[in-house]
């Protein structure tokens, strides 16, 4: 992604790593890789969470207050792991496949995990990593159960 700089009126290069964060183990595995990828990269990280409409027994707000919590917690371990990272937490209501496919759109790279919260366990994609890794605008990352930064 390229911007102008107001003060130089010079184009400046802004590196972003976009990673899907839904509070689950695979999730976390992916904001770590992203997070020490953004560090290495110089670039801003960030964290988006997604869930869509239609909860039974609990509100709309309830579902906005937990996902804040999710960006929360995701932005204090990302901290943890790249101190020097800008980060930026973002919560949307929306499918999450379609959320992340969009912010793909100016990112550097796009980091999900293979498995989040729903579905079956057994199989090696979920739904929201397998549309990513069709659609996306940027190159993807998918963190599988036993990835390690190098």
């Amino acid at each position: 992604m390229t911007t102008t700089s107001a003060e130089s009126g010079r184009s400046v290069s802004l590196h972003r790593v976009v990673v899907g964060v839904d509070g689950s183990e695979g999730a976390t595995r992916a904001l770590e890789w992203a997070a020490a990828e953004a560090d290495r990269a110089n670039a801003v990280l960030e964290i988006n969470t997604a869930y869509s409409p239609g909860y039974e027994f609990i509100t709309p707000a309830e579902v906005q207050v937990t996902m804040q919590n999710v960006v929360l917690e995701a932005t204090n371990r990302a901290a943890e792991v790249a101190p020097g990272v800008e980060v930026i937490g973002v919560t949307h209501e929306g499918s999450p496949a379609e959320i992340l496919i969009e912010a793909s759109r100016d990112a550097d790279l796009l980091v999900v995990g293979s498995r989040g919260l729903g579905g079956f366990k057994g199989l090696l994609l979920g739904s929201v990593s397998q549309q990513c890794s069709q659609h996306a605008h940027c190159p993807i990352v998918i963190v599988g159960p036993h990835e390690e930064r190098q």
